[in-house]
């Protein structure tokens, strides 16, 4: 592979999103970045993907399946499984939207890098939804959770706090500009009440929205009623140019 080009990855398993959130994703990507890149899905299920995106088994994960999901899975991307894939990648979910020009977060050069997570402004806890790292880099993040899990599940509530907290033990956590990656719910939807009254702002700066949680982008775009109205969304037609 040329190794001036850049890694984009994303996973797809389980019921929760369709083929559909990874062509989407696809598309995006290729409508807002400058760059070369490889775009790899790793996923279950590769009904319906498009056939210009490479699509690979996820890897392997010594896990009980069972467990309540909390996006455990991402941690196996860390492996030391993927022989023919050097260098950094960029991690996004399935569920965000890009809305401008991601070249930057393609070519920093900090080892790892992730969101400063909004719910945790006194805390070092990032958001997973997108980040970047090294590949065949930290196995050792990995091989500690699979080693440690009943223990890690007590004391992180999620994939994306341990991550965090263990990138920091190595010196290496880093955060995005906070202007690149906003979140929906926080950022760009009023409170409540004004949620009834005004449709959710976009954010000028933002070079991706995440929608972690609920809404997703879809019942945004159509409009969502959540939580006893507190989360109530008027249909966000401006959604519709990025998607």
């Amino acid at each position: 592979m040329n190794q001036k080009s850049y890694f984009i990855v994303c996973m797809k398993w389980g019921k929760k999103f369709g083929a559909d959130y990874v062509n989407r994703l696809y598309k995006m990507v290729k409508k807002n970045t400058t760059l070369p890149f490889f775009f790899i899905c790793f996923t279950d299920d590769k009904t319906g993907i498009d056939k210009e995106i490479e699509t690979r088994n996820l890897p392997a994960m010594d896990m009980d399946e069972s467990l309540p999901e909390r996006g455990w899975r991402k941690l196996s991307i860390l492996k030391n499984d993927f022989p023919d894939l050097n260098g950094s990648a960029l991690f996004l979910d399935l569920d965000i939207v890009i809305r401008d020009n991601i070249d930057d977060l393609l070519k920093t050069d900090k080892e790892f890098v992730i969101i400063k997570d909004w719910d945790f402004p006194n805390d070092i806890i990032g958001n997973s939804s997108v980040f970047k790292f090294e590949f065949n880099k930290h196995n050792d993040v990995y091989e500690y959770f699979i080693n440690n899990i009943d223990e890690i599940r007590k004391k992180f509530r999620n994939e994306q706090a341990y991550l965090s907290y263990k990138m920091h033990e190595k010196n290496i956590l880093s955060y995005w500009d906070e202007t690149w990656c906003v979140s929906f719910k926080r950022q760009c939807l009023y409170p409540f009440p004004l949620n009834f009254f005004l449709t959710a702002r976009e954010p000028q700066e933002a070079k991706i929205i995440v929608f972690h949680g609920r809404p997703t982008p879809q019942q945004a775009q159509q409009g969502y009623w959540g939580k006893i109205g507190l989360r109530y969304v008027k249909p966000v037609k401006w959604l519709e140019k990025y998607r």
